[in-house]
Protein backbone atom coordinates (compact mmCIF):
# COMPACT_ATOMS: atom_id res chain seq x y z
CA UNK A 1 0.00 0.00 0.00
CA UNK A 2 3.03 2.30 0.59
CA UNK A 3 3.85 2.89 -3.30
CA UNK A 4 0.18 3.88 -3.77
CA UNK A 5 0.42 6.67 -1.59
CA UNK A 6 4.11 8.00 -2.17
CA UNK A 7 4.89 11.40 -3.34
CA UNK A 8 6.38 9.24 -7.05
CA UNK A 9 3.37 7.62 -7.00
CA UNK A 10 0.92 11.03 -6.62
CA UNK A 11 3.12 12.95 -9.33
CA UNK A 12 2.84 9.78 -12.26
CA UNK A 13 -1.18 9.96 -11.12
CA UNK A 14 -1.36 13.46 -12.12
CA UNK A 15 0.58 13.19 -15.00
CA UNK A 16 -2.17 10.30 -16.13
CA UNK A 17 -4.82 12.86 -15.96
CA UNK A 18 -2.36 15.54 -18.07
CA UNK A 19 -2.28 12.84 -20.67
CA UNK A 20 -5.78 12.05 -19.89
CA UNK A 21 -6.62 15.81 -20.27
CA UNK A 22 -4.86 16.29 -23.43
CA UNK A 23 -7.04 13.69 -25.80
CA UNK A 24 -9.79 16.01 -24.31
CA UNK A 25 -8.50 18.70 -25.59
CA UNK A 26 -5.89 17.27 -28.37
CA UNK A 27 -4.16 19.72 -30.79
CA UNK A 28 -4.54 22.94 -28.89
CA UNK A 29 -0.65 24.05 -29.16
CA UNK A 30 -1.18 26.56 -26.09
CA UNK A 31 2.31 26.32 -25.46
CA UNK A 32 3.18 26.79 -29.24
CA UNK A 33 4.97 24.76 -31.37
CA UNK A 34 7.57 24.26 -28.99
CA UNK A 35 6.03 22.68 -25.63
CA UNK A 36 7.40 19.65 -25.77
CA UNK A 37 10.92 21.22 -25.68
CA UNK A 38 9.74 23.30 -23.42
CA UNK A 39 8.44 20.25 -21.44
CA UNK A 40 11.51 18.22 -21.94
CA UNK A 41 13.44 21.18 -20.14
CA UNK A 42 11.17 21.53 -17.20
CA UNK A 43 11.53 17.96 -16.51
CA UNK A 44 14.93 17.89 -16.66
CA UNK A 45 15.20 20.78 -14.23
CA UNK A 46 12.94 19.07 -11.72
CA UNK A 47 14.98 15.61 -12.01
CA UNK A 48 17.90 17.63 -11.43
CA UNK A 49 16.96 19.46 -8.70
CA UNK A 50 15.84 16.31 -7.36
CA UNK A 51 19.05 14.45 -7.99
CA UNK A 52 20.91 17.35 -5.93
CA UNK A 53 18.78 16.95 -3.25
CA UNK A 54 18.91 13.58 -3.02
CA UNK A 55 22.61 13.71 -2.94
CA UNK A 56 22.82 16.36 -0.68
CA UNK A 57 20.94 14.21 2.25
CA UNK A 58 22.63 10.90 1.30
CA UNK A 59 26.23 13.10 1.83
CA UNK A 60 24.93 13.79 5.08
CA UNK A 61 23.88 10.10 5.92
CA UNK A 62 20.35 11.09 6.10
CA UNK A 63 17.30 9.32 5.04
CA UNK A 64 15.60 10.18 1.46
CA UNK A 65 12.57 8.22 1.76
CA UNK A 66 9.42 9.92 2.88
CA UNK A 67 8.28 9.40 6.74
CA UNK A 68 12.02 7.95 7.95
CA UNK A 69 13.16 9.49 10.68
CA UNK A 70 15.96 11.91 9.44
CA UNK A 71 19.59 11.39 11.20
CA UNK A 72 20.67 15.28 10.47
CA UNK A 73 19.08 18.40 9.14
CA UNK A 74 19.90 19.40 5.87
CA UNK A 75 20.15 22.93 5.17
CA UNK A 76 22.49 23.03 2.42
CA UNK A 77 22.66 22.70 -1.05
CA UNK A 78 18.95 22.83 -2.78
CA UNK A 79 17.92 23.17 1.03
CA UNK A 80 19.09 26.26 1.17
CA UNK A 81 16.21 27.82 -1.06
CA UNK A 82 13.58 25.51 -0.17
CA UNK A 83 12.97 23.08 2.60
CA UNK A 84 11.40 20.31 -0.07
CA UNK A 85 13.30 20.47 -3.38
CA UNK A 86 12.24 17.24 -3.94
CA UNK A 87 8.37 17.92 -3.70
CA UNK A 88 9.17 20.95 -6.07
CA UNK A 89 10.81 18.90 -8.63
CA UNK A 90 7.54 16.54 -8.36
CA UNK A 91 5.79 19.50 -9.06
CA UNK A 92 8.17 20.52 -11.64
CA UNK A 93 8.08 17.21 -14.19
CA UNK A 94 3.96 17.25 -13.37
CA UNK A 95 4.39 21.13 -14.57
CA UNK A 96 6.83 19.50 -17.72
CA UNK A 97 4.14 16.23 -18.17
CA UNK A 98 1.64 19.30 -18.94
CA UNK A 99 3.75 21.24 -21.35
CA UNK A 100 4.70 17.93 -23.56
CA UNK A 101 0.99 17.11 -23.84
CA UNK A 102 0.26 20.38 -24.66
CA UNK A 103 -3.17 20.19 -21.87
CA UNK A 104 -3.18 23.59 -20.12
CA UNK A 105 -6.13 22.04 -18.43
CA UNK A 106 -3.24 19.82 -17.04
CA UNK A 107 -1.79 22.62 -15.10
CA UNK A 108 -4.60 23.43 -12.76
CA UNK A 109 -3.50 19.84 -11.50
CA UNK A 110 -0.03 21.45 -9.99
CA UNK A 111 -1.60 23.23 -7.30
CA UNK A 112 -3.79 19.87 -6.51
CA UNK A 113 -0.38 18.05 -6.49
CA UNK A 114 1.12 20.85 -3.91
CA UNK A 115 -1.82 20.23 -1.57
CA UNK A 116 -1.38 16.91 -1.57
CA UNK A 117 2.20 16.45 -1.11
CA UNK A 118 1.62 18.96 1.75
CA UNK A 119 -0.70 17.54 3.17
CA UNK A 120 0.59 13.80 3.05
CA UNK A 121 4.01 14.49 3.37
CA UNK A 122 5.25 17.61 4.17
CA UNK A 123 3.03 18.54 7.41
CA UNK A 124 4.05 15.50 9.19
CA UNK A 125 7.77 15.40 8.09
CA UNK A 126 8.00 19.03 9.49
CA UNK A 127 6.05 17.30 12.30
CA UNK A 128 9.28 15.18 13.34
CA UNK A 129 11.72 17.31 12.14
CA UNK A 130 10.75 20.06 14.98
CA UNK A 131 10.43 17.10 17.25
CA UNK A 132 14.12 15.62 16.63
CA UNK A 133 15.67 18.80 15.65
CA UNK A 134 13.90 21.75 17.64
CA UNK A 135 15.19 25.16 17.79
CA UNK A 136 17.34 23.82 14.12
CA UNK A 137 14.19 23.04 12.67
CA UNK A 138 12.67 26.25 13.71
CA UNK A 139 15.77 28.51 12.56
CA UNK A 140 15.22 26.73 9.33
CA UNK A 141 12.01 26.86 8.63
CA UNK A 142 12.58 30.77 9.84
CA UNK A 143 14.46 31.61 6.93
CA UNK A 144 13.85 29.03 4.24
CA UNK A 145 10.36 29.29 2.49
CA UNK A 146 8.31 25.69 2.31
CA UNK A 147 8.62 25.61 -2.05
CA UNK A 148 10.41 28.76 -2.94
Amino acid sequence: MYWIDFPPAWTLYGALAAWGLSRIEPGWLVFGPYHAALGGAVIALGLGLMLWASATMLRRKTEVMPGREAAALVTDGPFRFSRNPIYLGDLMLLTGAALIFDAPLALALVPLLAAILQARFIRPEEAMLRKRFGAGFEAWAGRTRRWL
